[in-house]
């Protein structure tokens, strides 16, 4: 593997104001983050709106924890929190792979701009596993030394390769949604399962080959 499993009594970082949000010095983590406009607003309203109903149907109020979602969650059962992520997280996947918005890593130029960040630095500053470019949103496997590391290098991802596109279709602002989802991997098991999702999600989008770019990791 790329790196470490997630080891539950190892030093933690969980930072709301940063992401990837959890981290781990070493830890292999998977990361989506997506187009800024690859979810449109009535969609994500709705979703709001579920969730709040979801929570109260719990007997949680989300104004109590001053609407921030992980809060509320992280006070139910594991049970219900595993609950509350897999019903919400199948919402989004499904959502990304219904190709909303401009789509612009579609084109084989912009997704290698993508593809070509996130292996400048494989095996200096990270390690890189598996990952794809899909039209709206991109998977990828990494594993980073430092927490702080995992920070910058993120930043600059989303940086460089936002520059980069804006400057070749001539807009200007956010190309990426600033708040990407990231997991840290927990199990061998669950390892094998995120490499094999990574690799059919063109399948479950019907996408056609140069539609997208994908690396397999040796």
């Amino acid at each position: 593997m790329i790196g470490e499993l997630f080891d539950p009594l190892s030093e933690l970082v969980i930072d709301e104001h940063y992401r990837p949000h959890w981290s781990q010095a070493g830890a292999i983590v998977f990361v989506t983050f997506r187009t800024k406009d690859s979810i449109p607003r009535s969609v994500l309203e709705r979703w709001h709106r579920e969730k709040v109903e979801w929570l109260e149907s719990k007997g949680v109020d989300l104004r109590s924890y001053d609407g921030n979602f992980e809060l509320a969650v992280a006070g139910l059962s594991q049970e219900d929190v595993n609950a509350f992520r897999k019903e919400f997280n199948r919402k989004r996947e499904m959502c990304l792979d219904e190709c909303h918005g401009r789509c612009l890593l579609r084109r084989s130029e912009f997704a290698m701009i993508v593809a070509d960040s996130l292996m400048h630095f494989d095996r200096e500053r990270y390690r890189m596993g598996d990952f794809i470019v899909m039209p709206n949103h991109v998977h990828l496997l990494v594993a980073f030394r430092t927490s702080e590391q995992m920070r910058r290098q993120f930043n600059s991802w989303l940086h460089w390769t936002a520059t980069k596109i804006n400057r070749a279709v001539g807009s200007s602002g956010h190309f990426w949604q600033q708040e990407p989802f990231d997991h840290l991997v927990r199990s061998n098991e669950q390892y094998a399962y995120l490499r094999d999702y990574i690799r059919d999600n063109p399948k479950k989008a019907n996408l056609s080959p140069g539609e997208y770019y994908y690396r397999r990791a040796d």
